[in-house]
């Protein structure tokens, strides 16, 4: 039978090392990456019920549509949808509801700023556990234009034609 000293420094040594674990990904908004030009990254934490929380450890969330708005002096995460717990009770929280994101203010002043000034958009890029914590990794984006995206693509069939014949040429 191990004492109560042993038990607690065994649960801290878990705690540590939960913390240490570097971060996990959930779930990213790959079309984001296809529609913008990223200006600026930044991260934030989301606050989360408890069976939010356990329904985002199974990987259960979509990016696709969110996005950032500043309203009151705090920033929301918008149309993020994080699928009901399964073993939740009758109490489960709105799949898509608005979501806190906990900002400094100075960050959030900046962001409202850019966005009326330059007209830009806030959108999510991807959830992450950092240590026990959801973060989010938001950017603040410029919208692409049709001729954009093609460039794009053409740019991209290009580099992997290039990769293919430097590839083929080794020995």
């Amino acid at each position: 039978m191990k004492s109560r000293l042993e038990r607690g420094e065994r649960k801290a040594a878990d705690r540590l090392a939960d913390k240490s674990a570097g971060t996990r990904p959930i779930a990213t908004n790959r079309r984001a990456f296809h529609d913008y030009f990223i200006d600026e990254k930044m991260e934030a934490g989301l606050a989360l019920t408890g069976t939010e929380v356990k329904s985002l450890r199974d990987g259960r969330a979509n990016l696709q549509d969110g996005y950032v708005a500043i309203d009151g002096g705090e920033a929301w995460l918008f149309n993020v949808h994080v699928s009901p717990y399964t073993a939740g009770s009758y109490n489960n929280p709105d799949p898509t509801r608005k979501r806190k994101l906990l900002l400094h203010k100075r960050e959030i002043a900046r962001i409202a700023g850019k966005i009326q000034r330059s007209g830009a958009t806030c959108v999510p890029l991807s959830l992450y556990f950092k240590g026990p914590r959801v973060k989010a990794e938001i950017a603040l984006v410029t919208g692409k234009k049709l001729h954009d995206k093609r460039e794009t693509l053409r740019r991209r069939e290009a580099d992997r034609e290039t990769r293919a014949v430097i590839k083929s040429n080794r020995y």
